[in-house]
């Protein structure tokens, strides 16, 4: 079936993302133990979880990085997200940003947004190539949202490392994702980058979905709603941070300190 980025999941039970009995294994270690999750519509939802507890396979599988040796992933209700590959996924409206930025240092901010408009073309066509109306009001509209309008001619090589991963939101969000994978955002960030990035993040859900993997847990605290813990492949626990952090279970594996 050829997709585009018209296909419109099914969300019509408030469900984007559909995971059931998900497991993979890399030489007998069992990255994901028959992990299920969902994902509502337009939330916000934080994955947190020690190093080794199946986040990154999580995101992988979601966007087609990784195989999975059993299980199920939908996007909707109709959308078998199993059957296709990394470029169907992302067609279909499945954005990921991985922790370190990979912007193009020496083109400008809105260089950068133009590249991720236009996917499938070479660098030097993509430049030299007109903008049309509705493409040069999006870019706008992205570089208000990501709080880089007044650097938007700027080299991106010149920006500090938080308006580098903004940049790199703004990358993805150009591409009108309806689901986006952000992982580990505010790592080596300022306190005034880090606030500012909950802010953009906060902003972004409802219209579409943002899952963050993070381990800056008053971050996580600051803009998730609900949390989902991961621990050996498995959903160890899920709730508001309050009821995480007074889990016994998470206290134990996780967090480390007493409730």
């Amino acid at each position: 079936m050829r997709l585009n980025k018209m296909t419109t999941p099914d969300v019509s039970h408030k469900v984007i993302l559909y995971i059931e009995s998900l497991c993979v294994s890399f030489d007998g270690f069992k990255a994901l133990n028959n992990l299920s999750l969902y994902i509502n519509d337009g939330e916000l939802r934080c994955l947190i979880g020690a190093n080794g507890a199946g986040k990154t396979t999580l995101m992988d599988v979601i966007t087609g990085k990784t195989r999975c040796d059993s299980g199920q992933v939908y996007f909707g209700q109709s959308v078998d997200l199993l059957r296709h590959d990394e470029a169907a996924i992302a067609r279909l409206g499945v954005g990921r940003k991985f922790q370190k930025p990979t912007v193009f240092e020496a083109l400008s901010v809105a260089e950068n947004l133009e590249l991720s408009l236009k996917t499938g073309k070479g660098v030097w066509f993509t430049l030299l190539a007109k903008l049309d109306s509705e493409q040069r009001d999006r870019i706008d509209a992205v570089l208000t949202t990501i709080g880089l309008a007044a650097l938007r001619n700027r080299p991106a090589g010149v920006l500090s490392h938080g308006q580098k991963q903004w940049l790199e939101i703004g990358m993805l969000l150009v591409s009108d994702p309806r689901l986006m994978l952000i992982d580990e955002p505010v790592a080596g960030m300022t306190a005034q980058e880090t606030e500012k990035t909950a802010e953009l993040l906060t902003s972004l859900a409802g219209e579409r979905t943002v899952v963050v993997v993070e381990h800056d847990m008053e971050f996580v605290r600051s803009i998730a709603r609900t949390v989902t813990v991961l621990h050996q492949g498995s959903v160890l626990a899920e709730g508001t941070m309050d009821q995480i952090q007074s889990n016994p279970d998470v206290v134990e594996v996780y967090l480390g300190e007493e409730p």
